[in-house]
């Protein structure tokens, strides 16, 4: 196989959406910590939504970026929790792939912490190969050839062989 053709995971982002700002927030940002060992960064509302006493920049939420070796590892507990299941779904047109985790205690490794409870967190994991730099570099910026691109079923084929991933039908 070419070398420039190898797909590798870039990043894993971890999310939790909390709907508002307070308690369930550092709790959420308490877990990614506990996680991950990694900083948060909160993320905000952009739009004012009245019915849901939304307001621009809300913290509603909270998220971590893991990248490397870090983000493999991650993956491989996360995949666990999912009991190495995963839908169809749960991949898109572009190759990458996000998935939720109901309750962290499901996490391989994972401990009980009292001071946060049980709470759910979103999984998404950006595929990539060598040359996916040309549409992020600063200097002669180029789209990503169509050729070169991580189709959605390259992404499957590149879970099921490597991580073991077995594909359901969706309901």
């Amino acid at each position: 196989m070419n070398k420039m053709q190898e797909i590798r995971i870039e990043k894993v982002t971890l999310n939790i959406g909390t709907g508002g700002p307070g308690e369930n927030l550092e709790k959420a940002r308490r877990l990614i910590k506990n996680l991950t060992n990694a900083k948060t960064v909160p993320t905000t509302t952009k739009k004012r939504i009245p019915a849901w006493s939304i307001r621009p920049g809300l913290q509603i939420g909270t998220k971590t970026t893991l990248r490397g070796r870090k983000a493999e590892e991650f993956f491989k507990k996360a995949i666990d929790a999912k009991s190495k299941i995963l839908n169809k779904k749960n991949f898109d047109k572009n190759g990458n792939l996000s998935f939720g985790i109901p309750e962290y205690l499901d996490i391989p490794g994972a401990e009980y912490d009292m001071s946060v409870g049980i709470i759910g967190l979103e999984v998404a994991v950006t595929l990539s190969r060598p040359g996916f730099r040309i549409a992020k570099r600063r200097i002669k910026t180029k789209k990503i050839p169509k050729t070169h691109r991580i189709s959605r079923q390259q992404a499957i084929d590149f879970v099921t062989s490597k991580y073991l991933v077995v594909l359901r039908e969706e309901e």
